[in-house]
């Protein structure tokens, strides 16, 4: 029932004691009472000020102070009904009974008028622009809408496709933006927002369009990208043409496909902790790997930690610590593989199960003290390939003949609390021949060549490159190796690679 109707109806019941309670009792010189009250708003309990109270039958007219009390003096004694009204709020009815010398006490809480209130604007659509063709399959909607009195507004997003009758309705949403996914590869979409202030009726935008990229299928390439404060996953064709896919609502890094699964997995941050996730070359099929109360990925630095995903293999190798685990990309299957027997912390790892070779990079708290070296699946150290030498280390790759390993070292030597670098150069070792090569030809001064990994055929490596600043834009990069003047920019403001 609305409140007017409700004031409505206390206006009869007060008017109706009134009509019975009437009597022909003459009023003596002493038979006066007084009436008092405050004046409130209904919600807040803010005082009201200059509110008109007046009775039926009428007596005396009175106006609420600053604090929105009144005083109505010399009321014969008797029934009434007293009213509340000022601009803005619903008018109040009270039933009182006066009597003789004494006074009595009457409380309003007005309700806002909503007589002349005025609905929301038209929702604006903003984003994705009509007719839009997005290159992931989240959706991030933006649209605009004010109320001319500053009432809230809530908002409702309803979502169709052409691909089937799916309608998608989101609710109870307060603010102009809306994120959602996944959405259907090659579908076109249809959406509209409605606005309500829970006053007027809703009112509804324009219905809006946009289609999704269809599935990539030649993307060999994998990065990672600065989006806001959140570190969101690509992948990249050899034409450069790229597809978001991870959600930019959450920190994703570190991917890495194994070709025969045909998924990726990757480190996602839940809160404080880091988890493995795997997902298909789409972005779709989300599931995570190590699940609550299990071993979960950790180190000297979450963002200088790796994983390895052997090919033609279902376990996932991960440090936790001085510990490397193993499990399966459904998440059973836990194992411990090795543990250091110093206590050194294990950063990266690279795993050959048909090799039998496990490639680990450990480091100190502070991440250095850096020793690169090889063992296999019993724990037996085969070969030491980097140990002793000051400075940070990044990026370790075993190659696809399981000869050569690849890893990224600062040959200044400089450590700092901050983790810089200032000069970091590629370099390969052959296992066979237990020679380092240096492969970063012409490396620009004051620059550093990080996380690298060798190409599918091995005759290529995929890395970083940035200021030693530590805090500008980092690039992706190829380099043939063995061949001068061949370094190659893949793409801009990216950085962890993978190319299977």
């Amino acid at each position: 029932m609305m409140k007017g109707s409700r004031t409505y109806l206390k206006l009869i019941g007060v008017l109706l004691i009134l009509l019975f309670s009437c009597n022909e009792d003459k009023i003596g010189e002493n038979d006066f009472g007084t009436i008092k009250g405050n004046v409130v708003a209904a919600g807040n309990n803010m005082p009201l000020e200059n509110v008109r109270i007046s009775t039926q039958p009428i007596s005396s007219t009175v106006f609420t102070d600053s604090d929105g009390k009144f005083t109505i003096e010399n009321v014969p004694v008797g029934d009434y009904a007293v009213e509340a009204r000022i601009d803005d709020y619903i008018t109040d009815f009270e039933p009182t009974t006066v009597v003789a010398n004494a006074s009595v006490n009457v409380v309003f809480e007005l309700e806002v008028s909503t007589t002349n209130n005025r609905p929301p604007t038209t929702p604006q659509l903003v984003a994705p622009t009509e007719n839009e063709v997005l290159q992931s399959i989240e959706a991030v909607f933006e649209w605009a809408s004010t109320d001319p009195e500053g009432n809230p507004i809530t908002y409702t997003l309803e979502l169709r496709n052409d691909q089937n009758d799916d309608v998608q309705v989101f609710e109870n949403i307060t603010e102009t933006t809306y994120t959602y996914s996944p959405l259907i590869l090659g579908a076109q979409y249809f959406w509209q927002v409605s606005a309500t202030d829970d006053i007027n009726a809703p009112v509804l935008s324009p219905v809006g369009t946009f289609e999704v990229i269809s599935a990539p299928i030649d993307n060999r390439f994998l990065f990672t990208r600065k989006i806001g404060n959140n570190n969101v996953i690509f992948s990249a064709d050899e034409d450069g043409s790229e597809f978001q896919l991870t959600s930019e609502t959450v920190n994703s890094y570190r991917p890495r496909r194994n070709v025969a699964a045909d998924r990726i997995a990757y480190l996602q941050n839940d809160g404080a902790v880091v988890n493995i996730y795997t997902m298909k070359r789409d972005g779709s099929d989300k599931q995570k790997v190590t699940r609550s109360g299990s071993i979960k990925p950790a180190g000297f630095n979450l963002n200088e930690i790796n994983f390895s995903w052997p090919p033609n293999s279902d376990k996932i190798y991960f440090p936790q610590l001085h510990r490397l685990y193993s499990i399966n990309s459904n998440g059973q299957g836990l194992s411990l593989v090795y543990q250091t027997l110093d206590g050194s912390l294990i950063s990266e790892v690279d795993v050959s199960e048909t090799a039998d070779i496990i490639a680990l990079k450990t480091n100190n708290l502070q991440g250095y003290d850096v020793s690169i070296f090889t063992i296999d699946f019993s724990g037996n150290v085969l070969d030491t390939i980097h140990t002793g030498m000051p400075g940070a280390t990044s990026g370790l790759n075993l190659s696809v003949t399981n000869q050569k390993v690849i890893y990224s070292y600062d040959v200044t030597g400089f450590e700092s609390a901050n983790y810089r670098r200032l000069d970091a150069r590629i370099f390969v070792y052959d296992l066979l021949t237990d020679t380092t090569t240096d492969i970063s030809d012409n490396k620009p001064s004051g620059t550093n060549d990080l996380e690298p990994m060798f190409s599918p055929n091995e005759a290529f490596a995929i890395f970083t490159n940035t200021s030693n600043d530590n805090i500008s834009q980092r690039d992706v990069y190829s380099v043939e190796i063995g061949i001068d003047d061949s370094r190659t920019l893949l793409f801009s403001n990216a950085f962890m690679p993978d190319w299977e």
